[in-house]
């Protein structure tokens, strides 16, 4: 089983292909050595659930490439490097997104690391995003492929952009799989199906201020 502390997965499609190489000629080339990262494609005709390819720095599962498949995507990715790697934690964000603060990787694994102690550890962290109370989203207004009946209950996750994600968190997700895979807000549904046990020593990051798209 490979080791790595940091596995950084970054969501791409094939459509978009020219943004992941944009970000590997960017930010991508200076990443702290504790961080491993795979852009993460959808084919739904894979023969294998999923496969790493080194070279292209790419993750292949078998799941749809459009918007709507997005949360199958993630935890199918989520599930993939779990069963590959030994590592501390997950790194996710989103083709359209460039690291502008450089140091702000390397200062966040720092925090990590040196709180993995019992009762410290931040299992899951980012831009925190407090749902009170249920509504319908109204989202399809920017996503038409998206259902008009839309649900969102109360919750607390953490946006898309950038978040974290432990060990254990991940591990916990991954018997969440087919839940999440009922959702369409991929950020959304791994907030919602995360225990709260996850959520209590929670980090909130302006992530706006460290990534933008």
């Amino acid at each position: 089983m490979n080791s790595s502390k940091i596995i950084l997965l970054i969501m791409n499609c094939y459509k978009y292909a020219s943004k992941a190489e944009q970000q590997k000629n960017t930010w991508l080339k200076s990443l702290p050595p504790d961080i491993v990262y795979y852009h993460v494609l959808g084919v739904p005709e894979l023969e294998s659930e999923f496969v790493f390819l080194e070279e292209e720095r790419k993750l292949i599962v078998r799941i749809g490439d459009d918007y709507n498949s997005l949360p199958k995507k993630v935890i199918a990715a989520y599930n993939a490097v779990f069963q590959t790697f030994e590592f501390k934690y997950i790194f996710k964000t989103d083709d359209d997104q460039d690291l502008v603060e450089p140091k702000f990787l390397s200062t966040l694994i720092h925090l990590l690391l040196t709180s993995d102690k019992p009762g410290s550890k931040r299992h899951y962290g980012g831009h925190v995003v407090n749902v009170p109370q249920s509504y319908l989203s109204e989202y399809h207004k920017i996503h038409p492929e998206l259902p008009e009946y839309l649900p969102v209950y109360a919750t607390k996750y953490c946006s898309g952009r950038f978040y974290f994600l432990s060990y254990e968190a991940i591990g916990y997700l991954i018997k969440q799989r087919e839940k999440i895979e009922q959702e369409y807000l991929e950020d959304y549904a791994i907030g919602l199906n995360l225990h709260n046990y996850f959520k209590e020593n929670i980090l909130n990051l302006k992530t706006e201020n460290y990534f933008q798209g």
